[in-house]
């Protein structure tokens, strides 16, 4: 499709995402570094991103579902690679036989990680995960010595290889916090009791970005990044992406649907909770919460158009929302910038993030299907995208 024939598009800077994964590994020089590509490259696009992190020297990459292990898998990467959101009865073998790193939290996985490496003839990457007090998935102390010991029988009996011993911070991105100090002796106590069974795992981890960029001693043997690779700060506490010499990767921009004058009073989308304070130019922007646009912006979301940030006039609907112009003039076409590096005067992220009380996650993460993602790769120097690579028109990457 013609650039300029595209309702909206969000294009993504291959070069920012190279030049924040040697940011970050510059964080943490002796530790390896594992790129999490999960929920589509934090909507991204997670092939495009997965390749150019393993340019910038992403040894592992990580997702959360399998599935999304097996489209890496799909796209021809080789590397070291893990997942560790598991059901029961999920697929496995398929894991075991493509050579996925899979995260074990009770004796249930263990077991039908073990009947898997039995059906596919070969040993499972096994990477063992301890709950030190995030509460989500992971082995209580109780009942870690009897999956560690478990886990080094299956080792001994040759259907599976003990690769990791990792956790995950509650609190990482609030420094300070008591929580994180707790969770890293705890951390530590689980690492003991593996020895103590016998494992002897290749990788111990427990940082994500936030520990990485605040907790040297968190580091062990390699860090877990995510949405650090994709150049936003995982908390103003830790710092703005600027600060952190990271440089956001997505642009979300969308061309004027319609531009038009309207008298003073005139009511605004549904509900009418915005009208006119006089005779004003108004502009469509083609995007809307069917595309991740979140509709509580409504009223606050910040947009350049025209030169000038404004900010949502009135409801956002399903496919379009608002803005008031005052006296500025817009053609049909122009570009309209919802988010951005910020370096040319566009809102970024978090300054999404901020006016809808969420995190910058959450805004990049829900841009929907129906925004083609278009991979760029700009001049290092400047900032300027220089040459078009891959277009998504689905999102997946």
């Amino acid at each position: 499709m013609n650039e300029t024939a595209m309702r909206a598009r969000a294009a993504i800077d291959l070069a920012a995402v190279r030049s924040n994964v040697r940011a970050l590994r510059g964080r943490a020089p002796g530790a390896e570094l594992m790129a999490v590509v999960k929920a589509d490259g934090y909507g991204h696009g997670a092939v495009p991103c997965a390749r150019a992190a393993r340019a910038a020297g992403a040894s592992w990459l990580g997702t959360a579902l399998p599935e999304e292990a097996f489209a890496l898998r799909a796209a021809g990467d080789t590397g070291r690679l893990m997942c560790w959101l598991w059901t029961p009865g999920g697929p496995w073998r398929t894991a075991v036989e493509q050579d996925i790193d899979v995260s074990v939290s009770a004796l249930w996985a263990l077991r039908e990680v073990t009947v898997a490496a039995r059906e596919a003839g070969r040993r499972a990457r096994v990477q063992l995960k301890a709950d030190t007090g995030l509460g989500r998935n992971g082995c209580q102390p109780d009942d870690w010595p009897e999956l560690t010991a478990a886990a080094r029988d299956a080792e001994s009996a040759g259907l599976i290889s003990v690769t990791g011993v990792w956790s995950h911070f509650a609190c990482a991105d609030e420094p300070g916090h008591p929580s994180i100090a707790a969770q890293l002796a705890a951390f530590r106590t689980a690492l003991a009791v593996a020895e103590t069974a016998g494992l002897r795992p290749e990788v111990r981890h427990i940082a994500n970005t936030p520990a990485l960029l605040t907790l040297p001693e968190a580091h062990f043997d390699l860090v877990r990044t995510g949405i650090g690779v994709y150049g936003i700060s995982p908390a103003p506490e830790v710092g703005t992406a600027r600060e952190l010499g990271l440089r956001p990767a997505m642009t979300l921009e969308a061309h004027l649907a319609s531009v038009k004058r309207v008298p003073e009073g005139h009511g605004v989308s549904y509900g009418h909770h915005y009208t006119t304070s006089g005779e004003v130019t108004l502009a469509l922007v083609p995007l809307g919460y069917a595309d991740g646009i979140p509709r509580h912006a409504s009223g606050s979301g910040p947009v350049l158009v025209a030169g000038k940030r404004r900010t949502v006039a009135g409801r956002i609907a399903m496919d379009q929302f608002v803005v008031d112009l005052g006296d500025d003039t817009a053609l049909p076409g122009d570009r309209a910038v919802l988010f951005g590096p910020g370096d040319r005067g566009e809102p970024t992220a978090e300054d999404w993030a901020q006016a809808t009380g969420t995190i910058g996650y959450e805004i990049v993460t829900r841009i929907g299907s129906r925004v083609p993602r278009v991979h760029l790769d700009s001049a290092p120097e400047t900032g300027v995208p220089a040459a078009a690579g891959s277009r998504d028109m689905g999102g997946t990457g």
